[in-house]
C-alpha cells in the first residue's frame, strides 16, 4: 500500500508554483541612464570653463604659451593667486561691492515682501493689476533707461557725508537704487506666489486671536516665508554681484568701482597674461560660490516648496 502511494506520488505531474511577482520598484526603469548621461553632460558642459580656468590659473603662462592649455602640466602653484590678489587691489573693490550688494538685496527683500503679502494675502481691489505692473517692470529693457536716469542722477543732490559729489552720480546710492527698481518686481512675482501657497487657515486663526495684519506679516507669514527668501536672496546677490553695466555708468571714481571692474586692472596695455586673469576671475567668483553653498539647503528647498499643492 505503502509503495503504490509512492509511485503514484513519483509519477504525477508536479505542479510548478507560480514566481513571485516582482514589485514595481524592481523593475528597471526605462531611460533613467539615458537621464543621468544628459545631466551629467550638461552639468560638465557648465562647469567645464570654469574647471578650465581653474587648470590653467595653477599652471605658469610660459608652460601653457609652449605646450598648450590642455597639455599635462609640468609645475602647479598658487601663485598667480597671490598676485591678482595684490596686482588688482581686489580687497578694496570687493568692500565696494558689498556696499552695493547687502544694502540692495535686504532694500529689495523687504519692498517686496510687504507688496506680496498686500497682494496675495489681503483683499486689494486691483491687487492682480498691481502684480501684473510689478511683473511687466521686468520686461523692460534696462539699456533704454541710461540717458535718463545718468541726467536725473546728475540733478539730485545729496549732502556732503552720502556723496563726495554732492549729488547722487559717482556715489553708491545711484547703484542701490536702479538695483532696486528693477529687481523688486520680479522677487514680489516670486514671493506672492509663494504666499498665496501657505494654508489661509493660519491667518484666520491668527485674526481670530486678535492679531493685526502687522502682526500677520511680521510673526506669521513672513517666517514661512524663509526658505523663498533665502532663494531670491541667493539670487539677488549673485546678479547684483556681477553686475557691472550700472556701476560702469554711475560711478567714475575708480576707488568706488565694483570687483568686477578689478579684472580690468590685470589687463597690460600691450601684453595679457590670461592665466593670471583667470585667477583674477576664479577669486571673484569664490563669494557666490561661498555664498550659494551656504544657503543651498534653504535655496533647494525654496524652488520646490508649494510645487506640490493645488
Amino acid at each position: 500500500m505503502t509503495a503504490d502511494i509512492r509511485t503514484t506520488a513519483s509519477t504525477a505531474p508536479r505542479r510548478r508554483m507560480p514566481a513571485p511577482a516582482r514589485s514595481p520598484k524592481s523593475r528597471p526603469r526605462r531611460g533613467r541612464w539615458g537621464v543621468h548621461i544628459f545631466l551629467t553632460a550638461v552639468s560638465l558642459a557648465f562647469l567645464a570653463p570654469l574647471l578650465l580656468a581653474v587648470y590653467a590659473s595653477l599652471r605658469p603662462y610660459e608652460e601653457t604659451a609652449q605646450h598648450g592649455y590642455l597639455s599635462w602640466p609640468r609645475h602647479l602653484s598658487f601663485a598667480y593667486y597671490r598676485r591678482a590678489y595684490t596686482e588688482s587691489g581686489m580687497g578694496r573693490y570687493f568692500t565696494n561691492t558689498l556696499l552695493i550688494a547687502m544694502p540692495a538685496v535686504v532694500v529689495t527683500l523687504f519692498l517686496a515682501s510687504f507688496v506680496a503679502f498686500a497682494v496675495s494675502r489681503l483683499k486689494l481691489r486691483g491687487g492682480i493689476v498691481l502684480l501684473m505692473c510689478f511683473t511687466a517692470g521686468n520686461l523692460l529693457p534696462q539699456q533704454v533707461i541710461v540717458t535718463p536716469l545718468y541726467v536725473l542722477f546728475n540733478r539730485i543732490p545729496l549732502p556732503w557725508w552720502m556723496s563726495d559729489s554732492l549729488t547722487m552720480y559717482d556715489s553708491y546710492w545711484a547703484v542701490i537704487v536702479v538695483h532696486i527698481g528693477f529687481q523688486t518686481g520680479f522677487c514680489v512675482f516670486v514671493l506672492a506666489h509663494f504666499m498665496r501657497t501657505l494654508p489661509q487657515e493660519i491667518l484666520e486663526a491668527a485674526i481670530v486671536d486678535g492679531a493685526g495684519v502687522w502682526t500677520q506679516f511680521w510673526r506669521i507669514t513672513l517666517p514661512l516665508c524663509r526658505p523663498a527668501l533665502a532663494a531670491l536672496a541667493t539670487l539677488e546677490f549673485t546678479w547684483i554681484y556681477n553686475d557691472f553695466l550700472w556701476a560702469l555708468i554711475f560711478i567714475s571714481n575708480p576707488d568706488k568701482l565694483p570687483i568686477t571692474s578689478s579684472l580690468n586692472n590685470l589687463r597690460g596695455q600691450f601684453f595679457t597674461d590670461y592665466n593670471l586673469l583667470a585667477a583674477g576671475s576664479v577669486l571673484v567668483a569664490l563669494p557666490t560660490i561661498l555664498v550659494f553653498l551656504l544657503l543651498q539647503r534653504h535655496f533647494i528647498a525654496g524652488l520646490t516648496l508649494g510645487s506640490t499643492k493645488g
